[in-house]
């Protein structure tokens, strides 16, 4: 059964015209989406201003407990 539908796919792909260029296209945005702007626009905020793993998690658990606090979750 699983290399029934393996082949299913497998030549569903290969007789591909138009889905090949569509899945390139794909494949492009999310290389853009993912490592272009991912480097340029999120920066590392947590090893850049931290320099112990003790240090960033006292962070994200004070952010947390501040949210908690401003009523940031709904219970």
């Amino acid at each position: 059964m699983i290399h029934t539908i393996y082949t299913f796919y497998r030549d569903g792909f290969r007789k591909m015209q138009v889905g090949k260029k569509l899945w390139a296209i794909i494949f492009i945005k999310l290389f853009i989406m993912f490592a272009v702007l991912k480097a340029f626009f999120f920066p590392d905020f947590l090893n850049t201003r931290f320099s112990t793993d003790h240090e960033r998690a006292g962070h994200v658990l004070g952010n947390f407990i501040q949210s908690k606090k401003m009523g940031g979750s709904n219970d």
